[in-house]
């Protein structure tokens, strides 16, 4: 059996999908850190916590959109 050929967009397609959904991400995680921050006067510490969750939200998203991809669904 041949291997499902796929178009050359569709890797464009899901490399700029990967790519909005990690920036994305990451961006929401540190302005709402930053907010918080400022809200409750703790200068790094949600900005880190905020980092973190949006770049782990932003992996989790990317690892999905790949298995949905790939499964055949």
């Amino acid at each position: 059996m041949r291997p499902k050929q796929r178009h050359p967009l569709q890797a464009m397609a899901l490399m700029s999908a990967i790519l909005s959904q990690l920036v994305g991400s990451t961006l929401i995680g540190i302005f709402a850190g930053r907010w918080l921050d400022n809200k409750f006067h703790t200068v790094p510490l949600f900005l880190i916590i905020g980092l973190l969750i949006g770049l782990a939200a932003g992996i989790y998203s990317m690892f999905k959109l790949v298995h949905h991809l790939f499964s055949g669904d």
